[in-house]
Formats: structure tokens, sequence, C-alpha cells
């Protein structure tokens, strides 16, 4: 008579269950890769599963970019808004930058055509914030879009120059700032003479944050324009 087969216990790593492991390792990767070089197959061989076992959790790259980030929105806690509506813009803006601080690299990924619009109604809160925040301010919905678009720019544009002088490209941003290409004071004055006069304090300036002054400034410029601006065009 045969005798029964002995079950051997699993080696190994234990099989995935959950998407919180497979975001957990994604984030692993892209800390230490970066997101650009994070692949489903280097996902699958980080966690030990096959490539088709990771297909029932995610459909492809960008529908595990679209989780990271909503994951990440919805651990933030929403600022308390104020009543008036440029100051709800201002915060909203604030909110975004400093959510998107925290994970550079979702910067760079919301800058892809359309990646927006496919993320959760919770990591789109800021979005709706801004754009309601104009139309309360008396801008048409075309002119809240319009608002919208020129703070994401700026706010993005900002993490990203940031995030590239110093952790894309893995050098300490103060010692990238004091290179002497940055330093001003051996130019020709006759030339640019508002650099030369700047000379050896531009990377000092450099560092400041002037983001908050910036988005004050460009939020007020906005609203006056679109709301003052409103008359159709003479012929």
């Amino acid at each position: 008579m045969p005798s029964p087969r002995t079950t051997r216990p699993r080696t190994g790593r234990p099989p995935v269950t959950s998407r919180t492991q497979i975001m957990t390792a994604a984030r692993r990767l892209i800390d230490r890769d970066g997101w650009e070089k994070l692949t489903l197959r280097r996902l699958a061989a980080e966690l030990g599963i096959g490539t088709t076992t990771l297909y029932h959790h995610v459909r492809d790259k960008e529908d595990l970019m679209v989780l990271l980030i909503t994951d990440h929105a919805e651990r933030i806690p929403r600022p308390e808004l104020p009543n008036d509506p440029r100051e709800r813009i201002v915060v909203a803006a604030t909110a975004l930058h400093d959510a998107l601080a925290e994970l550079p690299w979702a910067a760079e990924v919301l800058t892809v055509d359309g990646f927006l619009g496919r993320l959760g109604d919770t990591a789109l809160w800021h979005v709706e914030t801004i754009v309601a925040g104009a139309v309360a301010h008396g801008c048409t919905l075309e002119q809240a879009v319009d608002v919208f678009r020129n703070i994401w720019y700026y706010t993005v544009g900002e993490l990203l120059v940031r995030a590239r002088t110093a952790d894309h490209q893995h050098i300490d941003r103060d010692k990238l700032l004091d290179r002497r290409e940055l330093r001003f004071g051996d130019r020709d004055s006759t030339r640019l003479p508002h650099l030369a006069a700047i000379g050896t304090r531009w990377p000092t300036l450099a560092r400041r944050d002037i983001y908050p002054q910036g988005l004050r400034a460009l939020v007020d410029g906005l609203l006056t324009h679109a709301t003052t601006d409103t008359a159709p065009p003479s012929r």
C-alpha cells in the first residue's frame, strides 16, 4: 500500500494577498531606483511572485502609479478651509504642494498627459477646491480651469526643479548651488550688470523657500485678470 504523500512546507516569501503589500514593495523600489525603472516584472521579483499573479491586483504600471498616489492622498489630512475664496485657493494649493513634496516622484508622474484625470475622487480634492474657490471669487468655469492650470504649472515646476537638483541626481543640493558656475561675481559687469552685482550671493538666494510668496502673488494676479478682463474684445 503506497504511503500517503507528505505535504512539504513552502519555502521563501509568502504569497502576496493584498494591495498594501504590493504598494509597500513598489515604494521601496521607487525610493531605491526611481519611478522610471519600476516595472511590473521587477516588482513581481521583489515580492517573490510571478508577474501573472501581480496582474490580478494591478493592470499595468500606470494603474499602479494611480494606486500609489491615491493611497498617499487618502492618508494626508485635509486642511481647514477659510471662508474667503482666495484664501481657500492658497490653502488648497499649499496642501497640494506639501503633499507632492512628500512624494517627489509623483509630481513628475502627474505631468504625463491625461494622468491627472485617472486619479480617484480623494486625490482630486485639491483640484476641486481650487476650481471651486475661483468660481466663488467670480470666475467662470473656463477661467477657473485656467487658474488651476497656472497654479499647477507653478507648483509642479517648483517641485521638479528642486527634485532634479537633489534627489533625482543624488547630489547634495547645497553643494550643487555652491558650484562655481552659479557664482556670478566674476562675470562681465558691462554685459550682465545685475548678475555681477548679485555675485556670490546667488546660491544663498536660490536656497530660500519662496513658494508661498510666489503662490499668493500668482493667485492674486490670476483672479484679478480673470474677473476684470471679461469684456469681449472690440472689433
